[in-house]
């Protein structure tokens, strides 16, 4: 199957604003998550909406088009990015564009999926994960099938609930999972989803695949040991510094 790696890449931020641009050891946070993803993949483009990020990735030589500003999310973004690179692909990778230390192995995970209709990417929680770090409604959860290994479903909050055992004692007693965010979706999936109107679920939690869940789409789960970093306010780039010294990425 041939793949491409598309980065969605906006400038306007309310907590971080020219956040692609933003620099972690001398070098932008866009050409950091450009490098990383073509360690896997032989295509990669970023989809940006602003002529900044634009003229970044061209000076390094980078893949990218122009968008529309008013896409409700990055995989409608990505389509329109598609659609508009011309070249054809069988899988288009969605990759976050704030996470610049994306490892190749979290993507190769995540193509393994195919001949999916949609795939994602989740990672356990472990022993140093804090009960603060699960009930963190800013990390969805997910849950997902034994035997297919589609997701169920997600959710901000905990899931599953476990009755009758203290908050305290939840990670000592199931293995959690935490959604990362990255989505790859077949083009001809691709294609219907970001035609759906959104949906009543994906309204009240705020996230896009609820849409898909309800729409009765199946959502293929990888699971990854490699935690990745974020970046989503300036202090997060101390964060990325430090993890930039003790690591050869």
């Amino acid at each position: 199957m041939k793949f491409i790696g598309i980065i969605p890449a906006r400038y306007a931020s309310t907590r971080f604003p020219g956040k692609p641009l933003a620099l972690i050891g001398g070098t932008t946070m866009i050409e950091r998550v450009y490098r990383q993803a073509s360690k896997a993949l032989d295509d990669v483009l970023v989809a940006t909406d602003d002529t900044r990020i634009f003229d970044a990735v061209r000076a390094f030589s980078g893949n990218v088009v122009m968008t529309s500003a008013e896409h409700r999310s990055g995989t409608d973004r990505c389509y329109e990015a598609y659609l508009r690179y011309g070249k054809q692909a069988d899988v288009v990778i969605n990759i976050q564009g704030d996470e610049p230390f994306v490892r190749p192995e979290q993507i190769e995970a995540i193509k393994a999926c195919f001949p999916a209709q949609i795939a994602t990417l989740v990672k356990p929680f472990t022993e140093t994960d804090t009960l603060d770090d699960l009930l963190n409604p800013n990390t969805p959860k997910v849950v997902f099938s034994s035997q297919s290994g589609n997701a169920l479903w997600f959710s901000r909050s905990v899931i599953p609930y476990f009755r009758g055992v203290p908050q305290c004692d939840w990670l000592r007693n199931h293995t959690f999972y935490k959604h990362l965010g990255m989505y790859a979706y077949r083009t001809d999936i691709l294609a219907q989803i970001t035609r759906l109107p959104q949906s009543p679920l994906e309204k009240a939690e705020s996230l896009e695949q609820l849409r898909w869940l309800e729409n009765g789409y199946q959502i293929k789960v990888a699971v990854t040991g490699i935690q990745s970093i974020g970046i989503d306010t300036p202090a997060d780039l101390i964060r990325a510094e430090q993890f930039l010294r003790t690591h050869n990425i």
